[in-house]
């Protein structure tokens, strides 16, 4: 409601200047704190007559002698809404990508456990569950990418994830390999790769991290390239091979053994190359 003074004037007609306008309407602005921007108001008097002028900005006054309202304009509006719905993931601390990731941590110590199991049932949960994990580590990254998920949490605990699970699986293998011929005869083809491969995470996350705090351009000569991704890929299926034929079933290495230790060496042998191009590119960046 509107004020007496309202009321009085609401058979006179006030004529001013554009000019004289647009400094009303800079002054009520700063009063209410919004500077630069436009104000629309309106007030009823007690009469039901309606006074209007100027843009609708926002907040908002009430009080008992007059109701002056504001509002963003509908494309601002839907600007903030967006600006707010693109911000907000990135500050929460658990996301579906970063809750897979969770998963796979917890999964380590069910890993350890059933691997120790001499039995078909301990073998096809061990592999079952290393499976899964290899799923999620591709799927966390995709929904991060497609749903904005991404948060400087999860990109932290994805690599260290990824270590903990692959380190794990290797000691594993290398304190009980499978129980086929070859491998049962000579257990240090597994201790050999497991060794390079293990090595090779421990350096690259230390030069990672040293790389980070030295600047942009060091940090993006060691990030994830092509020969990172063929590694992890290779070496995915080979842990999963060389879970999988710890069946007693399996009293044979055969194809399917053959073909996990060799992609085996096949990573090793990716993952030492990669050090040495990260190592090349790092190199190249310090001496520009």
């Amino acid at each position: 409601m509107c004020s007496s003074w309202w009321r009085t004037t609401t058979t006179c007609t006030i004529a001013t200047s554009a000019h004289d306008n647009n400094n009303n309407d800079n002054n009520i602005n700063n009063k209410l704190g919004f500077r630069g921007q436009k104000l629309r108001y309106s007030c009823i008097d007690n009469g039901g007559e309606d006074f209007s002028s100027g843009n609708v900005a926002m907040g908002s006054v009430n009080d008992r002698g007059s109701d002056v309202v504001s509002t963003l304009s509908p494309k601002n509006h839907r600007n903030v809404k967006s600006k707010r719905l693109k911000q907000n993931p990135a500050n929460k601390l658990l996301t579906l990508p970063t809750i897979l990731t969770i998963g796979r941590v917890v999964a380590i110590p069910v890993i350890v456990s059933t691997f120790y199991m001499n039995s078909r049932l301990g073998t096809a949960v061990t592999t079952g569950i290393f499976i899964a994990a290899a799923i999620t580590d591709w799927l966390d990254g995709y929904l991060a990418r497609k749903m904005n998920l991404g948060t400087a949490f999860g990109a932290f605990l994805d690599p260290v994830a990824d270590k903990l699970m692959v380190a794990t699986t290797l000691v594993l293998l290398c304190t009980k390999p499978p129980e086929a011929a070859m491998l049962g005869q000579l257990p240090w083809l597994l201790t050999v790769p497991s060794i390079a491969i293990i090595g090779r995470e421990i350096t690259m996350s230390a030069v990672r991290e040293w790389a980070a705090s030295q600047g942009s351009k060091l940090s993006g000569a060691v990030a994830v390239n092509n020969l990172g991704k063929w590694k992890t890929a290779t070496q995915m299926t080979s842990l999963t091979i060389l879970l999988a034929i710890r069946d007693p079933g399996f009293t044979e290495v055969g194809n399917l053994g053959t073909s996990g230790v060799a992609l085996l060496y096949v990573s090793a042998g990716l993952a030492v190359w990669s050090l040495f191009v990260y190592m090349k590119k790092i190199s190249k960046v310090l001496l520009m």
